[in-house]
């Protein structure tokens, strides 16, 4: 009778520890860590990690995901009102990445009529309290750009405001082939010449867009 009873104590005591093991055992494998983590909070961070990475891990290193600057926010709504008309197109090389993208000009009428010119906006983070960045891709012979594709555009510099938008640069840079300005130069040279002797700067204009020298630069045939 007492190793009967001692049996099924002992019967019981393994029934009751299996029971325990079975509870904890969701715990452990879902945490797979001993941090003490309730099963709980482990869904939830599996939900948040789901929506940066793959299996409930980032990839490319377990960051949290990048906060949005406001200069992307911003640049989400001026995205929506960009019009460049019929001379300028808007493209982006990645559809990830809004604070980078490319404008290309091809102006109708003017010295650089007939060709087209890239240029690339580089949002910064602090947009629209500092101005975008613009280069020009295509080399230039222009008084307000120079040879290493620097822009001279007054409100991408002192006359900048957070009321201005891309549009506002665009269409600045499209009145730079219109107008362009030899009281605010980058190139000096073709600036001088704009102010001198006109005949002879479109000349020189006309030789770069075929791809000749002027001033002891070779400048990239567009015509």
């Amino acid at each position: 009778m007492l190793r009967l009873k001692k049996k099924k104590e002992a019967e019981a005591l393994a029934k009751k520890t299996e029971e325990e093991s079975g509870t904890a055992t969701p715990s452990t494998t879902d945490t797979d860590s001993n941090d003490g983590s309730s099963p709980m909070q482990t869904d939830d961070s599996k939900k948040v990690s789901l929506l940066g990475g793959i299996g409930g891990k980032k990839v490319g290193g377990g960051e949290k995901k990048k906060k949005r600057t406001p200069g992307e926010i911003r640049i989400q709504k001026d995205i929506a009102e960009l019009d460049g008309g019929s001379v300028a197109t808007i493209t982006f090389p990645s559809a990830n990445t809004l604070t980078t993208f490319c404008v290309s000009v091809t102006p109708d009428s003017g010295y650089w009529s007939g060709c087209t010119y890239s240029f690339t906006f580089t949002i910064p983070a602090l947009y629209p309290h500092e101005p975008p960045k613009v280069h020009c891709d295509t080399q230039l012979y222009h008084p307000n750009v120079n040879t290493e594709g620097n822009v001279c555009l007054n409100i991408l510099r002192e006359d900048w405001k957070p009321v201005l938008d891309i549009n506002a640069v665009i269409y600045g840079l499209i009145y730079l082939f219109y107008d362009p300005n030899p009281a605010d130069p980058l190139n000096h040279e073709a600036a001088k010449l704009l102010r001198e002797n006109k005949g002879e700067f479109e000349r020189n204009v006309k030789r770069s867009l075929r791809g000749g020298y002027v001033d002891g630069v070779q400048y990239q045939a567009l015509k």
